[in-house]
């Protein structure tokens, strides 16, 4: 069990603490969410279709408002240091949002320049980055041409130039085939063991269960379940089911009557 920290302290083990975390739209998306990502680890935030975990993501990297609630990126109090939050932070959405114009290289520079990366790091880191998803060959080709994976892989580079400590992915093997999954798999257990700390979801369940550390269930705008597998399944009471087979009994236990 990871410590418990005080709020409004600076944790020295905790990515990111989530307390009383909510969101309207027409509806509630979000109602009295609480989490805790521990440094370097990959944690997988799963859920149903509209179970608010986009909205959590979106909330946590200070792309959308909360309602009520606290955030905590590395000790940073998001909500009253938005800015400091989220220098820490990079965000990868589920449709690769590039200029198509611009090569993957430029795009990079591009990227790194507004984290005011040097431009000689920038270079180097994202020739690496790019030989890394195998987009070396198409570093000096304008994304316009580009399959959704490959605009996906270069918006993934694109997240990484500022070498950020919490990498936030949603849904990030949308659209790649089974050589680019590979290599972003890779890609992001290289970089938790360097000490980056990752969060994801995926509705690919199989992967979750293969990579995550720990891993959160949502549903309705609330955690259901948060733990590693084993602790999952000891909260489903199924000592040896498949991430799967938890997920579906932990949701279906949390489904509205």
């Amino acid at each position: 069990m990871s410590p418990q920290v005080a709020w409004g302290t600076r944790p020295l083990t905790e990515a990111l603490i989530v307390r009383g975390l909510n969101k309207t739209f027409a509806k509630p998306a979000v109602s009295d969410l609480d989490l805790t990502v521990h440094a370097g680890e990959l944690y997988a935030l799963l859920g149903p279709n509209g179970a608010g975990k986009t909205t959590t993501l979106r909330m946590v990297a200070g792309l959308t408002k909360p309602d009520a609630g606290e955030i905590s990126v590395f000790g940073i109090d998001a909500r009253q240091d938005p800015a400091g939050a989220k220098g820490l932070i990079a965000w990868a959405p589920d449709e690769a949002m590039i200029y198509d114009r611009l090569t993957p290289l430029e795009y990079l520079e591009f990227v790194a320049g507004l984290w005011s990366v040097d431009p000689a790091v920038a270079r180097t880191r994202a020739e690496a980055l790019l030989a890394q998803l195998g987009l070396a060959d198409e570093a000096r080709r304008r994304c316009e041409g580009f399959s959704r994976g490959m605009k996906q892989k270069v918006a993934l580079a694109g997240a990484l130039i500022h070498d950020p400590k919490l990498l936030i992915l949603d849904e990030p093997l949308t659209g790649l085939d089974a050589a680019a999954a590979r290599l972003v798999k890779d890609m992001l257990q290289a970089r938790v063991e360097a000490g980056c700390t990752v969060i994801l979801t995926t509705h690919i369940l199989e992967v979750a269960e293969r990579m995550a550390d720990r891993i959160g269930i949502i549903a309705g705008g609330r955690l259901l379940a948060e733990g590693r597998l084993d602790e999952l399944r000891a909260r489903a009471g199924d000592g040896t089911g498949t991430l799967e087979d938890v997920f579906l009994q932990l949701t279906a236990e949390g489904a509205p009557a």
